[in-house]
């Protein structure tokens, strides 16, 4: 048995002002409950967030969450899907490139492993909140559960909390925005998702978007919807990942005010990247 599955916490924030560093919260609790809980070093999370100010989307993510952006095509009046975020999941060359890069005197910093690629072969994320005991040595040991701990000492975090920020600057032809977890993406492309939002529009978009995935899921394991719906949550995680979603409309008009007004400024840092302070605006809601 691997660690605990990660739960995705994506959030849709407009106009934030502040960030709370994941060292400092997160280790404090860590620190008063690892005497008595010593699996909480083994929880971790991955996070999405979007900010919009001025007309500009920030994203930062961490984890393997995904953005996809639903663009009016003038030419053709077809609404395509862009993929906006970076995601960090052993699965993809480059994260495992970056890992071996950062790690050179580990051979088996990526192990395929029932034919997924992992990082040391326990979790498939590269970048996450939590996971401590993959981050901080001292954490690697007892009382932590043996199935859990690395079985050699590391001097360097092996997962990383940095997250990766991404910028895009709104137009009038962008539609919509889809913030959602890992579990809508492995049942829907990028277009697949933009095609739905895209022919139901604002009612229920969200709801709909889960609803096929999970039909997807179903059909997959050779069952009915119907069926798969009645067994309860908690198993249902041998059945599918978790899947949070949220839609975000776009209002070109609400953007085009937004950008004009002076407000105090922002800046924006992730994994090697520091954006200049930006004009923080009220962003449509």
């Amino acid at each position: 048995m691997g660690p605990p599955s990660k739960p995705t916490l994506p959030f849709l924030i407009i106009n934030l002002s502040g960030f709370t560093s994941e060292n400092q919260s997160m280790s404090i609790e860590v620190i008063r409950q690892w005497p008595l809980k010593p699996q909480i070093a083994a929880v971790g999370s991955c996070c999405l967030v979007g900010v919009v100010c001025g007309g500009t989307l920030y994203i930062a993510n961490l984890g393997d969450s995904r953005v996809v952006l639903g663009k009016l095509m003038k030419a053709t009046g077809e609404t395509v899907a862009a993929q906006l975020s970076t995601e960090h999941n052993a699965c993809i060359e480059s994260v495992r490139q970056e890992l071996h890069s950062a790690h050179p005197d580990d051979s088996q910093i990526v192990v395929l492993k029932h034919n997924v690629w992992r990082v040391k072969g326990l979790i498939q994320i590269s970048r996450s909140i939590g996971d401590v005991y993959l981050k901080k040595a001292e954490y690697n040991r007892a009382p932590l559960y043996a199935r859990f701990r690395l079985r050699e000492p590391f001097k360097n975090p092996i997962l990383s909390s940095d997250p990766s920020v991404s910028v895009h600057e709104l137009q009038p032809h962008d539609q919509f925005i889809i913030f959602a977890s890992d579990g809508l993406w492995e049942h829907l492309t990028n277009q697949e998702a933009v095609d739905i939002v895209q022919n139901h529009p604002r009612s229920g978009s969200a709801k709909r978007l889960i609803k096929v995935a999970l039909q997807s899921a179903a059909k997959k394991r050779e069952m009915r919807y119907s069926d798969l719906k009645r067994i309860d949550r908690g198993v249902r995680r041998h059945f599918h990942d978790d899947i949070t979603v949220v839609v975000l409309y776009l209002d070109s008009s609400l953007l085009s005010r937004a950008s004009s007004i002076r407000t105090p400024n922002i800046s924006v840092k992730g994994a090697g990247v520091s954006l200049p302070p930006n004009t923080l605006a009220p962003g449509p809601a």
